[in-house]
């Protein structure tokens, strides 16, 4: 990695990444980790707790919460031995973290059981339409089984509502994905809103977000 990062290597992920070749960088995650920690602020407690990311990416959301919300915990995941490299190169840079940030661990969200102790806390961002049906499946069962009495699994991303889209971009975004892969697409929330309450999970008031997002919230009963 260059030896010119940035001294804040989280305030502007896109100037790191320009810094460090070889480094993963999601753009949606600098668009998204403030609205994303405004809710999860509310749902958490905020005595010390841990939050199990599945589907982690970059690791730039595990490194972000865990900065701003200090009670937390944030064990990041991914399904592939390349995916934990991309987490453990955004760690490194982010030393002051990494006590509550452990090392990623390798999870297929479609293959539970997932090894591990049980956690306060399930978060999964921008998955469920860019995997199989599946996937979403093998996500609530999984979270299920991990979750603490009172849990939750928290699940950010587009969907559809009462049949439709909720608007004309995710309509168009629906469209690209099922084009590129037609296991692909938009899930309809009331489908996994059934698939969690099958699994024992109460489902609790969502959250709109930005740019036609929702953040779909399941309690561990």
């Amino acid at each position: 990695m260059s030896l010119s990062v940035p001294q804040d290597p989280l305030a502007d992920p896109a100037a790191t990444a320009k810094a460090c070749p070889g480094l993963r960088h999601a753009p949606s995650t600098a668009r998204n980790r403030e609205p994303i920690r405004q809710a999860l602020e509310d749902l958490l407690p905020v005595r010390s707790c841990t939050v199990l990311e599945i589907a982690s990416g970059s690791g730039e959301h595990a490194l972000w919460m865990a900065r701003s919300l200090p009670q937390l915990t944030w064990m990041p995941s991914e399904a592939t031995a390349e995916g934990l490299s991309a987490i453990e190169g955004w760690r490194e840079l982010c030393p002051d973290l990494c006590d509550r940030v452990p090392s990623p661990v390798l999870i297929d969200a479609a293959r539970p059981p997932w090894p591990g102790v049980p956690v306060d806390a399930v978060f999964v961002a921008n998955l469920t339409h860019i995997s199989p049906w599946t996937a979403t499946l093998g996500l609530v069962e999984g979270a299920a089984a991990r979750l603490k009495a009172g849990g939750v699994l928290m699940i950010y991303g587009p969907f559809n509502e009462a049949g439709g889209f909720t608007g004309p971009g995710n309509a168009a975004f629906d469209a690209d994905l099922r084009m590129r892969n037609p296991d692909w697409g938009l899930r309809d929330r009331e489908a996994v809103d059934a698939t969690a309450s099958a699994r024992g999970l109460i489902v609790e008031p969502g959250r709109e977000m930005p740019a036609d997002n929702r953040l779909l919230v399941y309690r561990q009963p």
